[in-house]
């Protein structure tokens, strides 16, 4: 007998988050006998907005907040919620909507930071994950906070479709360095300028950035850069053409240490080494001297680089290894986990 499960997730599939964690997951589910519904907070529209450089639009927050208050009374018993239902409403009124439904919750970031200074919501999510049937961590930083407070918590990584990745010699002809990501994230490598200056003028490279041609107005002075709009046909082909990936993040940042180092499973994917700061999910996902190199000061960065540039036998044996662990975090291997849980948790 099918299992109704309403999957309510903070974006359509043009969201990266929802699509890899959520939308990925439709044909296993339907296959474990789940006759799922899925329910996106955030339109396309939003994103769009969102990403052309419009910012968070507060009309269409209101009209999507508007829109899942009428849909919450009509939701089935089974429920998986990216966050919450219900995001700047508080606990007691997402509670009241949620009724004795079951729902588990599905984390792949440090939303929590997000609310911490707003003293009507910041309790919001661990009242949330109290009260949950199970909850899905993305990483170990986010287990870790969430565990104490619901017994029933996974870690489930953000993963890839490995069939989707096919590791190639047909490089670019120029070294290529290749950071993915959204406009939104892209203020990281901005961040990040004086380190990848100094990497430039000690190797001849060229940074390709994956998110969208209109950072072009944002380039990095002193840094060769090429910008390419992200899409889901080009993406695997444009990393697996590169010679290498980053993923720089900023230490002392709070909501980067519970970042679920995606980018770093799509390099490992496409058979690429990395380089990347040492934060959070990226210490697990970086095997030093083996998959790439954990950086942290500028001249730890240039030497990871010109090692990558300068020693193509190396670099090659990294991008084999990534390759060879990149089944760890991909769909092949936690499809069945996933549905098991779900099974398990909801009924």
């Amino acid at each position: 007998m099918k299992r109704k499960l309403a999957i309510c997730t903070r974006y359509s599939r043009q969201g990266a988050s929802s699509r890899l964690r959520y939308y990925l997951y439709a044909p296993a589910l339907k296959a474990a006998g789940f006759e799922t519904e899925f329910h996106p907070f955030f339109g396309g529209r939003y994103l769009r907005n969102l990403y052309s450089g419009g910012g968070k639009s507060r009309l269409l927050a209101g009209a999507a907040l508007t829109k899942r208050l009428a849909l919450a009374p009509l939701l089935p018993e089974r429920l998986l919620i990216e966050y919450e239902l219900l995001p700047e409403l508080s606990y007691s009124v997402e509670s009241l909507l949620l009724g004795r439904r079951r729902y588990v919750l599905n984390f792949d970031d440090n939303v929590w930071e997000k609310y911490a200074a707003r003293p009507r919501l910041a309790g919001k999510y661990d009242a949330l994950c109290r009260h949950a049937a199970g909850v899905i961590a993305a990483n170990d930083f986010l287990l870790e906070r969430i565990r104490p407070l619901n017994v029933n918590t996974i870690k489930i990584p953000t993963v890839v479709d490995q069939q989707e990745y096919v590791p190639t010699t047909e490089k670019f002809p120029r070294f290529t360095v290749v950071w993915i990501g959204t406009p939104v994230t892209y203020a990281f490598l901005e961040q990040q300028a004086e380190t990848l200056r100094a990497m430039a003028r000690a190797v001849e490279f060229e940074l390709l950035v994956v998110a969208g041609r209109q950072l072009e107005a944002r380039a990095i002075p002193g840094v060769p850069m090429r910008f390419v709009d992200w899409s889901t046909e080009t993406e695997a082909e444009l990393l697996a053409r590169s010679h290498a990936g980053i993923m720089p993040l900023p230490e002392e940042d709070p909501f980067a240490r519970g970042k679920s180092a995606f980018k770093l499973i799509q390099y490992r994917a496409a058979g690429i080494p990395a380089i990347a700061s040492p934060v959070g999910e990226n210490r697990t996902m970086i095997v030093p001297g083996e998959t790439g190199f954990l950086a942290r000061t500028p001249e730890e960065w240039v030497s990871a680089l010109r090692t990558l540039h300068d020693d193509e036998g190396a670099r090659l044996r990294m991008g084999r290894r990534a390759r060879e662990l990149a089944a760890e975090c991909s769909l092949q291997k936690y499809a069945p986990v996933l549905t098991a849980f779900l099974e398990k948790t909801l009924g």
